[in-house]
């Protein structure tokens, strides 16, 4: 496998992005990711129980359509919490989208991002769509990845090639998300494009594998958003042999997805807002994996843990406190804790509760008041 720190579109696909002025200041803000050719698509949603119209319409696309060709985002307004005119104005995109590329409006996923409550201005998609879909290209990718950030300090890219029977098979991965952000996904958008061919229930199953030991296991601020979403798109461009459940070549493309969400998912945690520090949280010595992990979130998700971070304050009882107000199994005589060097960017808290063989690995960072200032003003 071959990695990649930039975004480099599979076979047939094309992005673009341009400024419709939903952000001001004539910022990048509508996004468009598309394949030439119908793909398969995996997807993963936010568990918010209040979830935004482009969820919802996703949700009744995948129950009519096993087959995708675009995703539009638009950054700057979440189009949430927006009732039903959010919903007829997530439709209306899908279908001035679908005309302009002539293609099923079934075909397409709609994304937002960015203030909750507000109507999307519609009539500004209306003038983008056709813009947006005049300029794709291959390298329009590099426009696309920045339309969709919101908070973000830096794009999130990454690209894995491997070689499957014979065959390149390229797999790409962009994302936004610097705050907002907790398990059961954060307040994000991730799109993962590939080449490879490979059946929907392969694709679901290597991206429910991803997301739960990535995106499920960061944390910034213990909030969780109302429009993550999680897409894969496969269109088997790429020529290979579909592949087996139990060849060689699942376990390879599954371990890039693993490769791609986890690298994504990092690079959100050392973008949060106003962090100065990224840590790695290991609880090792528990009951069972559950255990482990309600640990590992209990202490990256301590207020009181991530002000001591920031204040280089070797404060262990922090997270003493944390661990044993979890629920997790914990003996006191049992419990040991080490911490790195807090004057270090990147900090390692290492936990073993040495009752059991379980451990977890979740990333979070420091709280700061930068990061007070960023979400007083926002909005």
């Amino acid at each position: 496998m071959k990695v990649f720190k930039k975004a480099i579109l599979p076979l047939k696909f094309k992005a673009n992005a341009v400024a419709c002025g939903i952000k001001r200041k004539n910022r990048l803000d509508l996004a468009l990711f598309y394949s030439e050719v119908p793909a398969k698509a995996a997807v993963k949603f936010t568990s918010n129980k209040i979830q935004a119209a482009p969820l919802q319409l996703a949700k009744n696309n995948l129950k009519l359509n096993c087959n995708f060709q675009a995703i539009i985002a638009n950054s700057g307004n979440a189009n949430c919490f927006t009732g039903k005119p959010g919903l007829k104005d997530a439709q209306e995109t899908q279908s001035i989208l679908a005309n302009e590329l002539g293609i099923k409006k079934e075909a397409i996923f709609v994304s937002s991002t960015g203030v909750i409550g507000k109507r999307l201005q519609i009539d500004k998609i209306k003038i983008g769509v056709p813009e947006v879909v005049k300029g794709l290209s291959i390298s329009g990718i590099d426009k696309a990845k920045k339309a969709i950030m919101t908070t973000d300090t830096f794009t999130k890219e990454l690209t894995a090639k491997l070689k499957l029977g014979g065959k390149i098979v390229t797999i790409c991965g962009v994302a936004k998300g610097a705050g907002m952000i907790a398990p059961d996904m954060a307040t994000m958008l991730c799109y993962i494009f590939t080449d490879i061919e490979i059946s929907k229930k392969l694709l679901e199953q290597a991206l429910d594998t991803a997301v739960e030991n990535s995106f499920n296991c960061i944390t910034v601020d213990g909030c969780m958003s109302t429009n993550d979403t999680v897409i894969v798109l496969a269109n088997g461009a790429a020529g290979n042999k579909p592949v087996n459940a139990s060849g060689m070549d699942y376990k390879e493309f599954s371990d890039g997805v693993n490769l791609i969400c986890l690298e994504l998912a990092k690079m959100m945690v050392q973008d949060a807002e106003g962090a100065t520090k990224f840590i790695q949280i290991k609880v090792a010595g528990a009951r069972n994996a559950r255990d482990a992990k309600k640990a590992a979130l209990a202490i990256a998700n301590s207020n009181l843990f991530k002000c001591a971070v920031y204040g280089e304050n070797p404060n262990f009882g922090r997270i003493v406190a944390a661990v044993g107000a979890s629920g997790a199994e914990v003996k006191e005589e049992c419990f040991r804790v080490k911490v790195s060097d807090l004057k270090k960017k990147n900090i390692n808290v290492d936990v073993d509760l040495n009752i059991g063989k379980s451990e977890a690995v979740v990333y979070s960072s420091d709280l700061t008041p930068e990061y007070i200032r960023i979400n007083a003003e926002y909005n």
